[in-house]
Order: C-alpha cells, then sequence, then structure tokens
C-alpha cells in the first residue's frame, strides 16, 4: 500500500468519524449531514491543494465549519484528543496506534544503545581530542539516520547514497592532516553537522527530498526534535546532580563514571530518543517551535532594531573577530529559524494580519544587520586578505542576505496581495540545498584551499 492511499484511507476513516457524529443528532436529518459533508469535503480539499497534509487539512476544515455550525464546534472540541492520538502516530490501516508505539520502542532503543557503543570506540584507540570535535556529528547522526531508514522502510538505494555521504563527511573530517590550531577544525565542526543534519533530511523524507510538502515536515521535525533534545538534557542535568550527591553522600565519587560515560553515552542516545519523541507526540494542532515563535518573534523584533538604532546612533562599526561572527550568523540563523516555524504552522489560505507584518519587520532588521556585517568582513578583508574564517562568514553571510532579501521580497508580495503565502514557503524550503552545497564547499574544499591553515 503506497503512503497516498494509507493517507486518503486515514482521511476517510476521519470523515466517517465526523459524519457518525453527526448522524446521532437527533435534530439533524440525513440530508443535512451529507450536505455538510460535502461542504467538509469541499474545504478539506481546497487546504490540500493548498499544499497541507490530509489528516491536517481535515483539523483546520472541521475547526472552520465550528466557526460557522455548533454541531462542528462540538465535535472539533469533544474529539480533539482522540483526533490528536489518532494523527500522531499515523499508522497502517486497522492498526492501532499504541501497538505501533510497542512495535517502535525496541528499535528507537536499539538505535540509542548502538549510538552510546560508538561513541566510546575511539578511547579503545586512544583517540586524540580533535577527533571528537570533528567527528562527533558522525556519531550522532549516522545511528538517527539508520533509525528514519528503517522507519520509512527505505529500500537499499536511499541507504546505500546516505551511507555513502556518511562517509564523504568522515574523509573531510579526518583525511586531512590538520594542526591542532587549525582554523579548519573550527569550520569543520561547525559545518559538518550542518551537512550531515541535511543528510539526515534525505533519510527522514525517505528519498524524496523533491518534495516542498517533505522538506517543511522536516524543517518542522527539526524544530521540535531541537526543543525535545534540550528537554532531555536538562533532565539528564538532574539526573547527573541527584547521581553524584547520593554517591558522595556514602563516600563513593562517581565523577569519572559520569564524565567518561554517563555524559556522552547519555547525550548522543539523547539523539535518537529525542526523534523518537517528536514522531511519537507531535501535534498537528500545535507544536512547541511555532508556540516559541509566536512569543519570541515580537522580542528579537525590537532586540533588532534596538541594535540598528544603536549601531546608527554611535556610529560605532561592527568587531568581526571570530566570536563576533560566530554571533551574529547564530543570530540571523535564529531570526530565519523563527521565519520557518511561522511559516511552517500558518494557514496557507489565511489573508495578511499583523504577525505578517511583523515579521516583515524582523526580516527587514535582520537584512540591514547582515548588510553591516558584510560590510565590517569586506572591510577586513580587504585591508588583511583572506583567512579561512572571514571567508566561510563572507560566504555565508552573503547565502544569508540572498535567502532575506527574496523573503523580505516575497513577503512584500504577499502582504500587498500579488502573490500567494505558499511562495514564500516552496522558497524557504528549496533554499536548504544552499546551505547543504556550502557545508560541504567549507568542510571538503576549505582546507586544502588555505593550505590545511
Amino acid at each position: 500500500m503506497t503512503v497516498e492511499s494509507d493517507n486518503d484511507s486515514d482521511l476517510e476513516r476521519q470523515i466517517a468519524a465526523w459524519r457518525a457524529y453527526m448522524q446521532r443528532r437527533p435534530e439533524l436529518h440525513d440530508d443535512d449531514a451529507a450536505e455538510l459533508e460535502d461542504h467538509l469535503r469541499e474545504r478539506i480539499g481546497d487546504l490540500i491543494e493548498a499544499g497541507l497534509h490530509a489528516d491536517e487539512a481535515f483539523l483546520i476544515a472541521v475547526k472552520r465549519m465550528g466557526s460557522l455550525d455548533e454541531l462542528s464546534r462540538e465535535f472539533a472540541r469533544e474529539h480533539s484528543e482522540r483526533l490528536w492520538k489518532q494523527l500522531v502516530l499515523p499508522g497502517d490501516a486497522g492498526t492501532p496506534a499504541a501497538a505501533r508505539t510497542r512495535r517502535e520502542v525496541p528499535m528507537m532503543v536499539l538505535f540509542a544503545v548502538l549510538a552510546a557503543i560508538g561513541i566510546k570506540i575511539p578511547d579503545a584507540f586512544d583517540a586524540a581530542e580533535n577527533f571528537y570535535v570533528t567527528n562527533l556529528s558522525l556519531f550522532a547522526l549516522v545511528p538517527l539516520a539508520g533509525y528514519f531508514i528503517w522507519r520509512r522502510r527505505a529500500g537499499l538505494r536511499l541507504a546505500g547514497i546516505v551511507a555513502a555521504l556518511f562517509a564523504v563527511g568522515a574523509v573531510g573530517a579526518n583525511a586531512f592532516r590538520l594542526a591542532d590550531d587549525s582554523f579548519s577544525i573550527t569550520l569543520t565542526a561547525i559545518h559538518l553537522p550542518i551537512a550531515l543534519w541535511l543528510v539526515v533530511g534525505l533519510a527522514y523524507t525517505g528519498g524524496d527530498w523533491r518534495s516542498s510538502r517533505l522538506r517543511m515536515d522536516f524543517i518542522r521535525f527539526t524544530g521540535e526534535w531541537a526543543i525535545y533534545f534540550v528537554l532531555i538534557c536538562l533532565g539528564g542535568g538532574v539526573l547527573i546532580a541527584f547521581t553524584a550527591g547520593t554517591f558522595n553522600a556514602i563516600g563513593l565519587h562517581p565523577s569519572h563514571f559520569i564524565e567518561h560515560w554517563m555524559v556522552p553515552c547519555g547525550g548522543i542516545a539523547a539523539v535518537v530518543v529525542a526523534a523518537w519523541l517528536v514522531e511519537a507526540k507531535q501535534s498537528v494542532i500545535e507544536n512547541m517551535a511555532p508556540v516559541l515563535t509566536r512569543v519570541f518573534t515580537p522580542l528579537f523584533a525590537v532586540t533588532l532594531l534596538a541594535f540598528l538604532v544603536a549601531a546608527i546612533w554611535t556610529n560605532n562599526g561592527i568587531d568581526v573577530d571570530r566570536d563576533a561572527l560566530i554571533l551574529f550568523n547564530l543570530l540571523l540563523v535564529v531570526v530565519l529559524g523563527l521565519l520557518l516555524y511561522a511559516i511552517s504552522s500558518r494557514d496557507l489560505t489565511a489573508k495578511p494580519g499583523v504577525f505578517d507584518r511583523l515579521q516583515l519587520g524582523l526580516v527587514v532588521c535582520a537584512l540591514l544587520i547582515d548588510m553591516l556585517v558584510l560590510a565590517a568582513i569586506t572591510g577586513r578583508i580587504t585591508g588583511f586578505g583572506f583567512t579561512p574564517n572571514k571567508s566561510a562568514a563572507l560566504g555565508e553571510n552573503l547565502i544569508l542576505l540572498t535567502n532575506l532579501a527574496w523573503s523580505a521580497w516575497l513577503f512584500v508580495g504577499f502582504l500587498r496581495g500579488r502573490m500567494p503565502f505558499g511562495r514564500l514557503e516552496s522558497w524557504q524550503t528549496r533554499y536548504l540545498a544552499v546551505y547543504f552545497a556550502w557545508s560541504w564547499v567549507v568542510v571538503l574544499i576549505f582546507p586544502p584551499l588555505f593550505d590545511f591553515a
């Protein structure tokens, strides 16, 4: 059975549940129920054409029906919890969600254990400290990609492509003989995880990376995964504190065990566990990342605007040392993240609103800051020449400038009613390939290009 047919059968089951609820109402005749069902199906069809999943389209259509019809409102309210449970684990036809979860838990544990074992293997060979700096993303993301290949029932072709890309990453991390103080070590440690995370995205989408919808699904997954991973790490910190305190109380000092076993094994296993939690518990009704986006978008917009005003008022240039470059690039990435997760949860058919204008303001502020950073980087390169750090920062900021500039243009077109919002979503998902390509350039080409400096 194909994924599309599975989605169709799931949608029909949801509509059947809605229809059965309507038919139980004594005040509603069969003809009225049929008319309401036609109206619901029409709304679902419009939302699917706009690019939504069938299950997402059903929920949104029911909620919109609720705003017009009290009976649908009651159905949406009374059945929201049940619908959430059905949608977060969309198993095969006739397979209960709980049974699917029980079947997946052992495999999740297996991949998490493999990750924990893998991170300790280099210790047996007395690996250098820099080895972990450049290779940590390989140990973390290979098991995660394997988990998704298993979960998506991917074929040998996709598994081979993913394995080959990870092998290229391993070559980029280890083939070059770099000094301990080499700039290339830092650049590889930053850019290799980005390149390999998008390889995980290939496994996540089941190889269908050309699908804009699946790329946006991976973006949603990334935000939710980051939140779950941080929560697991916070819980792990509490566990470590209790472990240290209780064993110290009886005269045993577990610091070596905590440092060399508990932290690395637990942290690397948490990468897989967090992914499983997202897959098992995420809600298409209200994910955490879009909710946090609503909170932090106005805060970041005010902060960036205040920074621009201060920079203009004081006429102070931006210091472009390595730490400052990393800080500003992280700031711009956060802005893009806020934009992406707002897009991921937005109704594509809704009209422009106040929050859309606020996002445009945030993008414009980030665009201006990026231009200031580029001016500072260009000045430093003109005066002192190219270095690996400045070259990487120059390329990244040019890439971010292009994304922000075109996003602002699309936002303006949408707010003026000249283009659909879907154009902005499609642009953001397609632009992921640019980040992917640049990350590989920095990892594979920069070290020999700059004589392994």
